[in-house]
């Protein structure tokens, strides 16, 4: 005999699949989980070559901190008339240098700034950046212990281990400074540095040549606008900032925000810039 089931009208009110309504909801979490990986490219935390990067990051930080650091202290230690002005010079070579190496093999950032400012121009994935500004900022704790272990305990409390204050000028004027020099240095060297057709027309020696000059220049200006005695000028690298406030203390604290505040503005700020910069310039 063969039996014959008649649906109720009633089962047609009850759910097919219980489940389906949550397997819709796993799919869709999964599927926002895996669309904001991409986006901030997190298959790169395990990805050899970018950690390969970030060490090259960690290294040259540490080796700029400790010899950018001693060659600024040396000058102003110097028996010059106005040694702040040796300082610029310091600077531009020592920046320079570390950028030619650098550059081909990291990006050449050393520094939140540029990294910071090459995500936001998608130059590199959030996922990259995160890893380089840590190795930016244990780069620089690294570079001013080994200053802090070989330099005369005098000069480390006379100079603040080399570190960045607001002592003299005010957190308001330095975050004026911070900002606007910061600014100059992205206008300047970054609009050349992230145009691929200029970097090929000029070369990596130009390029460098001009991020390293701007860099000079700003750091130049505030240590020549002000004319107060007590401030060292910008930071330019709040992970320059960081090391020797760990280390040091004391007044560095003081107005340490500054130097995060001021970069982070100035790259916010000139993003916005340079989406608005014309895409072709006039014929010459």
């Amino acid at each position: 005999m063969e039996l014959i089931i008649v649906p109720h009208e009633a089962d047609h009110k009850l759910p097919r699949a219980v489940g389906s309504g949550t397997d819709n909801r796993s799919v869709e979490t999964n599927s926002l989980r895996q669309r904001f990986l991409a986006s901030i490219g997190a298959h790169e935390y395990f990805s050899p070559e970018m950690w390969r990067a970030a060490l090259t990051e960690f290294v040259a930080t540490a080796c700029l901190m400790f010899t950018l650091t001693s060659s600024i202290i040396s000058c102003l230690d110097s028996h010059e008339v106005d040694p702040k002005l040796l300082v610029p010079f310091a600077v531009f070579i020592i920046a320079f240098l570390f950028l030619m190496v650098t550059v081909p093999l990291s990006g050449g950032h050393m520094s939140p700034v540029f990294t910071f400012i090459a995500a936001l121009k998608g130059v590199i994935t959030l996922a990259r950046a995160s890893i380089y500004i840590l190795m930016q900022c244990v780069g620089s704790i690294v570079g001013f212990l080994i200053i802090k272990t070989v330099m005369d305990h005098n000069a480390s409390q006379k100079y603040s281990l080399g570190g960045c204050t607001t002592h003299g000028v005010g957190t308001q004027t330095a975050l004026m400074l911070e900002f606007v020099c910061t600014f100059v240095v992205l206008f300047v060297g970054v609009t050349v540095a992230f145009d691929k057709k200029r970097c090929k027309e000029l070369g990596l020696a130009m390029v460098c040549l001009v991020v390293a000059g701007a860099m000079a220049l700003a750091v130049f200006v505030s240590i020549t606008i002000t004319g107060k005695s007590g401030y060292a000028g910008v930071g330019l690298n709040p992970a320059r900032c960081l090391g020797p406030a760990l280390l040091q203390g004391g007044i560095l604290w003081d107005g340490h925000w500054v130097f995060w505040v001021g970069s982070i503005l100035a790259c916010s700020v000139y993003y916005c810039f340079s989406l608005n910069l014309p895409k072709e310039g006039l014929p010459l």
